[in-house]
């Protein structure tokens, strides 16, 4: 694909970009080559290289999941600056 003057004039008016005549012809061979480095990553073969996140490979740390004492209402309560029935109350945010 090549780019030219009214490609260039299209691509700023669709990105609301004013440009000058002088940097619409500064820019379109500057974008040729930009579109010439994807046509040329497209010739690529990567049909054997599976699709990743990063460039490490990145384990995610899970603890482990242990049943842990139970049924400690009232101590978590006991840390609220006010509760109410078994719940935490909070004030009103919305008005």
């Amino acid at each position: 694909m090549s780019v030219d003057k009214a490609t260039v004039e299209r691509i700023a008016n669709l990105a609301r970009i004013a440009l000058s005549d002088e940097e619409i012809e500064r820019l379109a061979p500057e974008l040729d080559n930009i579109l010439g480095w994807v046509e040329q990553l497209g010739e690529v073969d990567t049909s054997n290289v599976e699709p990743m996140t990063a460039v490490i490979p990145n384990k995610l740390r899970l603890r482990d999941d242990i049943v842990t004492e139970g049924n400690q209402r009232d101590a978590v309560l006991a840390n609220a600056p006010q509760a109410e029935h078994g719940f935490f109350a909070v004030p009103k945010v919305i008005e």
